[in-house]
């Protein structure tokens, strides 16, 4: 096919287009169309394509977001209008003063202006600029007249679009807008960068900052950035628009995000509500504000009112209370999570910190303590935004009084005693204390009566969060000694229901090793490696006897896995649990141990659709005791797949790839062979 194939230049134009479409949909109005595998099957095919036709590629093409290499530097950047600061106001008072200002130069009442009010977002200011559509320079703020080129790094942005949309596009656009990280993708990044030993950042605002001056923008690629419009610089031809809100609502419709939050406000009383409401409702947007810009919303009356030195007499920032502040580490405790997870948590001397007072705050784990220093008596910063709980984000060793106290990660669980264990490479320490500790009793418990575990039929998260909460159930083992006339007395447990549960508690005593094994919950061991250390140990007492070269002889079991195992053997709270679960009748057929290869070693299976005379979890259980791995999908390295009734798109894919399908009579008639010849 020729490159200038009409029908080729068709497929590319229409795939970006949907691709342009997609992103703005999901990344400006939070409204995804496509899923996401029809997404990626899109960019594929159009990436596949530009490989072939390369003179087909154009900037503004969604494959060109990343992979530019890294810059040695940044070029500076000349504002052709300086990017200005605002005034501040903090109070109602402040707000009317503004008005009235403006009011006073306008010659009209300050009751008759309109203004613009909108989130004052707390993160990186930057400039984009568009030539007949299409994206060519990305600047930083920098001093306010210049600033440094990052326009490789904001073209990895899905929420900066490479193309304007529309048909009656401006000749020169540059839109002015603050680059910020939500919370949850904030926290994120930090738990990220603490499993991996690398820089945590202390607050948003700096992660967006350091994000955006990355050398290479496919690190800036990698971080949870949104561009938000908040002004049109320049636009030409003009378009005749005469307030600010109506230039955001065209900004929308070019492809930017915009403030949901944007109102209009005619009266400076009005105005001041705003920011109070606004105020309110802080904590529950997601990401960091820290106050409201106020504009005069009517064009002409801008120009009319123009500049002072370095802000425009037209807009104010109306400034909330900071979400730093500096306080004194009084003390440091360690909770233990519901996984067992250790945490420092610091005990502070209570400060205001965005009109919350704060006396705790978290200091994540022993990595995080070693980072920053900190010492017990020192006068740190403390940081809330949000629902993100209070956190330690710097120290000041200039203060640091003569009898600091060095802090000390316990050895031992402060809830149940057991042994704690941080392994080699990971951050965060836990407690080995598994179906014992209190602090996990109830993650324990819900684990243990899962589906894929026991299987206890009627017992649900709420009914064990109410067991629990009454003190009736302990261990794993007190379940079994529930009597239908105590459950009687719980809310909607009548008769019947009270009944049917200790019948399925009964019925949940007969089990296999392997899902006893599994319902422990021993970190890390999923089913898989339940059933694989089932069949190789054949027994319990095998197992729990087992040393770390044994454990690591077992299909599938490496170091950390195996540490994991033996570390829970060697707690005598976990022991005691286990003997009570054998003394109140949990039951299994035990099996022998597995000589030599198995039959299956080394296949994946995969099992899909009905089958009638056995379940798939059934099947399942029967292929991993012959050592397969069974995989949830279908892949190149597939063995076989198990098409029951019904079989869908996994079906499709295998005989797509050619992998082996065959129907339930042949798996049972092989599965007999197999077991038949251990």
């Amino acid at each position: 096919m020729s490159q200038t194939d009409p029908r080729l230049l068709e497929e590319i134009s229409q795939l970006r287009a949907d691709l342009d479409d997609a992103n703005y949909r999901y990344y400006v109005l939070d409204e995804p169309k496509l899923t996401d595998a029809d997404y990626d099957r899109k960019l594929q095919r159009l990436t596949q394509l530009e490989a072939e036709h390369p003179t087909l590629i154009s900037p503004d093409s969604p494959t060109q977001r990343v992979g530019a290499a890294p810059a040695d530097g940044f070029p500076e950047v000349a504002h052709a209008i300086p990017m200005l600061s605002l005034d501040n106001a903090f109070s109602r008072e402040d707000v009317v003063a503004f008005a009235e200002r403006v009011a006073e130069r306008l010659e009209c009442l300050a009751e008759e202006i309109e203004f613009s009010c909108e989130p004052k977002l707390d993160g990186a200011a930057v400039s984009l600029v568009y030539e007949q559509g299409v994206l060519v320079i990305g600047a930083t703020r920098g001093d306010g007249r210049i600033g440094e080129g990052i326009t490789s790094n904001l073209r990895t942005l899905r929420s900066v679009p490479l193309k304007l949309m529309g048909k009656d596009l401006p000749e020169l656009l540059e839109v002015r807008g603050e680059v910020i990280m939500r919370h949850a993708g904030f926290e994120a990044l930090n738990d990220r960068a603490r499993d991996e030993g690398s820089k945590v950042f202390a607050n948003p605002r700096n992660a967006a900052a350091g994000s955006l001056r990355q050398l290479d923008p496919r690190i800036t690629a990698t971080r949870p950035l949104e561009f938000h419009a908040y002004q049109a610089a320049r636009l030409q031809p003009d378009r005749g628009d005469t307030t600010h809100s109506a230039l955001m609502a065209r900004l929308s419709t070019l492809g930017f995000r915009t403030s949901a939050e944007l109102s209009t406000m005619r009266g400076p009383q009005a105005v001041a509500d705003y920011c109070e409401q606004l105020g309110e409702k802080r904590d529950q947007l997601g990401y960091d504000i820290d106050g409201v810009v106020i504009k005069v919303n009517d064009l002409r009356h801008q120009r009319e009112l123009g500049f002072v030195a370095r802000a425009p007499r037209w807009a104010v920032a109306f400034k909330f209370p900071a979400q730093e502040e500096v306080t004194t580490l009084n003390d440091v405790e360690f909770q233990v999570g519901r996984t067992g997870a250790i945490t420092p948590v610091a005990r502070l001397e209570p400060v205001t910190v965005a009109g919350v007072t704060v006396s705790n705050a978290t200091l994540h784990n022993a990595d995080e303590i070693t980072r920053l220093g900190v010492m017990i008596g020192d006068t740190v910063a403390i940081r809330r935004a949000g629902d993100v709980i209070p956190q330690v984000v710097r120290v000041d060793t200039d203060k640091r009084p003569a009898d600091a106290r060095t802090i000390t990660f316990p050895d031992h669980c402060p809830v149940c005693g057991s042994d704690i264990e941080r392994l080699e490479g990971e951050a965060v320490a836990r407690c080995s204390g598994g179906l014992y500790c209190a602090a996990q009793r109830k993650e324990a418990l819900k684990h243990f009566a899962s589906r894929k575990a026991l299987d206890v039929d009627g017992l649900g998260e709420k009914l064990i969060e109410q067991l629990v909460d009454l003190d009736w159930v302990k261990t794993p083992a007190d379940l079994f000694h529930l009597t239908a006339e105590q459950l009687q007395s719980l809310p909607r447990m009548g008769e019947k229901s009270s009944t049917n549960l200790v019948n399925a508690l009964n019925k949940a005593k007969n089990t296999t090793l392997a899902r006893f094994i599994y319902a422990l919950g021993i970190r890390e061991v999923g089913e898989a490696t339940a059933a694989n250390v089932a069949n190789h140990f054949g027994t319990l007492q095998a197992l729990q006897d087992a040393d770390l070269a044994a454990l690591e002889a077992v299909n599938d079991v490496g170091p950390i896995v195996a540490a994991h195992i033996h570390t829970f053997f060697r707690q005598p709270h976990n022991l005691e649990t286990l003997q009570a679960l054998l003394d109140a009748g949990i039951t299994w057929q035990e099996s022998e141990v597995t000589q030599g290869p198995t039959p299956l070693e080394g296949q994946t299976w995969v099992l899909t659709g009905a089958m009638d005379t056995m379940t798939r979890d059934e099947g399942k259980a029967r292929l991993q005791s012959l050592g397969a791995k069974v995989a949830g999908s279908v892949s190149k390295k597939t063995t076989c797949l198990v098409a029951g009734e019904a079989a869908g798109s996994k079906l499709t894919k295998a005989e797509q790839l050619g992998v082996e399908v065959i129907d339930e009579a042949t798996f049972i008639e092989r599965l007999a062979a197999w077991e038949q010849s251990e």
